[in-house]
């Protein structure tokens, strides 16, 4: 019924992944390694297979305060479970009975969940369990040029026609070396942001994207006077194309590099056949700057983010706040954070 795997066996663990049509990038084993390399916990990927119905769920398996005790979360970005075959709600009450079982007998006390917005996998999940709603995400539909510059807002229209009139040209290649403009100028651009600590990557991990996801990235940059001034990394799998990280220099940030380069990246999407370039939300799925910047791709996009905050063992739960509490006096029990131990 259940096979839980590891990354000691990242080649069954992607022939289970690929065997699914709707899979990502998300699910692949090369994407969860650059976060266990940067601490997020133990990759793992669950597996069900009974009477017809599969599944899929990629967690990272993290240790807490009482030895042996463990809890979950999605890895960065999105995820969720992924349900291939009869999703009958009779199907999908047996898969939630025995995942629940399954995450008990794994020591996992609870499990964060973001779901995936354009594979929409909440949907078959809020039948058999508690999905909350929140923001909305961006994606740009690739059908086609004509498709993707109807879509986009007239206001970011000019402002990449401004970028192009600027003497600003976009390149695209896969190529390690340019890790090193990347890593100079994302760090800049979360020290703008006065980002917290997590959001900074040591060298293994970019390294990690080069050789274990070597067939699912582009990096996209935009050069000005013979410097890069803007670089992406363009993440893709199954058709599907995702705005992964990126960072621009401030004191050029009024020739908006970034919308160029955006633009050109799903025109270079729409070529090689993929239909949907996921940019994300904003901060915190508010509709920020961030937001707002993303939706002016696509006027008509409506994908709903959704997330899960599951707890399988309530007492040990409880016993982790509780213990969280003593050894806090600063500790906002009222907090939404999820889990709330870990605060």
């Amino acid at each position: 019924m259940f096979k839980i795997l590891t990354l000691d066996d990242n080649a069954t663990w992607d022939r289970i992944v690929l065997s699914f049509s709707k899979h990502d990038v998300y699910y692949l084993s090369g994407y969860v390694k650059a976060f266990q390399i940067h601490g997020d916990g133990e990759p793992q990927l669950l597996f069900y297979e009974k009477d017809g119905l599969k599944a899929i769920y990629v967690y990272m398996k993290r240790k807490t305060a009482i030895e042996g005790v463990y809890d979950s979360i999605t890895p960065y970005g999105y995820g969720g479970v992924l349900f291939e075959g009869d999703v009958s709600p009779e199907k999908l009450h047996v898969f939630w009975k025995a995942y629940v079982k399954k995450m008990q007998e794994l020591n996992i006390i609870d499990n964060f969940v973001r779901y995936h917005p354009v594979l929409a996998n909440a949907i078959p999940m809020k039948e058999i369990s508690t999905a909350i709603d929140l923001g909305k995400t961006i994606a740009l539909d690739l059908s086609s040029p004509d498709v993707i510059w109807e879509n986009i807002v007239r206001q970011n229209r000019n402002k990449v026609r401004k970028a192009e009139k600027n003497g600003i040209t976009i390149y695209h290649a896969h190529d390690y070396n340019l890790f090193k403009d990347f890593i100079r100028i994302y760090n800049a651009t979360m020290d703008k942001n006065n980002a917290d600590e997590y959001y900074y990557f040591e060298e293994e991990f970019y390294k990690s994207i080069h050789e274990d996801l070597s067939d699912h990235y582009e990096m996209f940059y935009a050069v000005y006077e013979g410097q890069i001034i803007a670089i992406s990394i363009i993440l893709f799998a199954n058709q599907q194309m995702h705005y992964h990280l990126s960072g621009s220099m401030i004191e050029y940030r009024n020739l908006a590099p970034s919308n160029l380069l955006l633009y050109k990246a799903a025109l270079w999407g729409c070529e090689q056949g993929f239909k949907t370039f996921h940019l994300g939300g904003g901060v915190g799925s508010d509709e920020d700057d961030l937001y707002k910047f993303k939706a002016a791709f696509n006027r008509r996009s409506d994908y709903q983010f959704s997330i899960a905050k599951q707890i399988f063992d309530q007492e040990l739960y409880d016993e982790l706040v509780k213990e969280r509490a003593l050894r806090d006096p600063k500790f906002n029990k009222d907090s939404d954070f999820f889990p709330l131990y870990r605060n």
